[in-house]
């Protein structure tokens, strides 16, 4: 490949210009890896290992959970002392900790005790992520950037998945241990690549205070993401939380279909997500996110196409286009509502703003399994009647998150 060519396919892609970002691509790959690998496993873990009844594990999981919701703060107020580097590097130390002392817990307030500093670890990493971001990549590929990191971060989630399935399925359930085992040194090597980062952070942006536009109208644009923001982070955890009780207990499907279905998502998203985006979404952001919301609302609709009386026959097709139309829609949405979390005000990227756009994400999984299987107890379409009615009003916000950027017009894709 030639020097001329390069740039051309990277284009055709979608791909941000790699060259001296090799550490942070592999940082993230590492990381995401080891989410994919046991996150999903640690019920499983306490209950087959410790033998914890199920119960007392879901309950120390979300106690766990619940007190780390603080930290999200206080990993804002460290970035600003110090930066995005120091913290995502201990984000990562933190998290190796916690899973180093699944090994050790045998109790129910142990295991709330390794969720407490495993959750900690990703709460104070994902705050300090996108203005990561910021200060190792060029703005004018910012967006491709966000893009990139998840499609990569979709892609390693799946390896790391697979390689657990692959264990399993050969050893049983003693695997377990040796999963725990392995996720703390990749949780290290991640640290160590963030640590020899090179970080260049942008200039402060000065604070618009002519005509209209205040501090107050700043505050009250970011609350206003971050409140819009929430409909997409429990249409993310529907995908896990929900669609395996819909399909197995409302629509009588196998057992594995919520698997398939969330293959698909993964596959699309990592292997389609960044030229899509590239060549698809709408140059301004918020244009990007009130796509992504109107697709959301049709995936809904198509989610509860089957449990309506005498449609049963349409499962698998009507499921398979929602999880395509869902795909899509996190295609658009993800890259640029993340783009927005940094740009949207002149503080937008500062610790104490992204501490507050990372609590949507937190408390929005957090309370998701208790929304959602309360609303599908009280009626199948619930769940998703509701979620679209969510989406709804998070596009009728969309107008108003318009950010005070002088470079803006003259640069969209910032």
């Amino acid at each position: 490949m030639t020097a001329t060519t390069a740039p051309a396919r990277r284009s055709r892609l979608g791909l941000p210009a790699l060259a001296g970002h090799r550490r942070l691509v592999a940082a993230n790959l590492v990381d995401s890896i080891g989410n994919g690998m046991l996150l999903p496993l640690g019920l499983l873990y306490f209950t087959t290992v410790r033998h914890l009844p199920m119960a007392t594990v879901g309950t120390a999981v979300t106690l766990g959970q619940l007190a780390a919701l603080p930290v999200t703060f206080l990993a804002g107020y460290v970035m600003d002392r110090r930066s995005p580097k120091y913290l995502t590097t201990s984000a990562n130390i933190l998290s190796a900790a916690g899973f180093l002392t699944f090994l050790t817990a045998r109790t129910a307030w142990q295991a709330a005790l390794c969720y407490l500093l495993v959750q900690s670890g990703i709460n104070a990493f994902y705050t300090a992520q996108r203005t990561l971001i910021t200060h190792t990549t060029p703005p004018e590929q910012r967006r491709a950037w966000f893009a990139f990191m998840s499609s990569l971060r979709n892609a390693g989630i799946g390896a790391g998945a697979a390689l657990a399935t692959a264990l399993l399925a050969a050893f049983g359930t003693r695997a377990l241990t040796w999963l725990v085992a392995l996720a703390a040194p990749l949780y290290l090597l991640a640290a160590l690549c963030y640590s020899g980062l090179t970080t260049t952070p942008p200039p402060p942006a000065a604070e618009a205070t002519t005509g209209n536009v205040t501090r107050t109208d700043h505050n009250r644009r970011y609350l206003l993401l971050v409140a819009s923001t929430v409909p997409y982070v429990l249409a993310q955890a529907m995908l896990s939380v929900l669609v395996a009780l819909y399909t197995t207990r409302s629509l009588h499907l196998p057992a594995y279909t919520a698997g398939v279905l969330l293959i698909v998502n993964t596959v699309f998203v990592s292997a389609l997500g960044t030229p899509l985006n590239a060549r698809l979404a709408p140059q301004r952001p918020r244009a990007a996110v009130a796509l992504g919301y109107t697709l959301l609302i049709a995936a809904m609709a198509l989610f509860a196409l089957p449990a309506l009386p005498l449609l049963g026959f349409t499962a698998w097709p009507a499921l398979t286009a929602a999880v395509v139309v869902f795909s899509l829609a996190e295609v658009f949405i993800s890259p640029a509502v993340n783009e927005l979390s940094v740009t949207l005000t002149p503080q937008a990227a500062k610790g104490s703003r992204q501490s507050l756009f990372q609590l949507s994400f937190s408390a929005g999984f957090i309370a998701a399994p208790a929304l959602f299987t309360t609303l599908l107890a009280h009626g199948q379409l619930l769940p998703w009647l509701a979620q679209a009615a969510a989406c709804l009003l998070a596009l009728a916000a969309v107008p108003a998150l318009k950010a005070p950027n002088r470079h803006r017009r003259r640069n969209p894709r910032r």
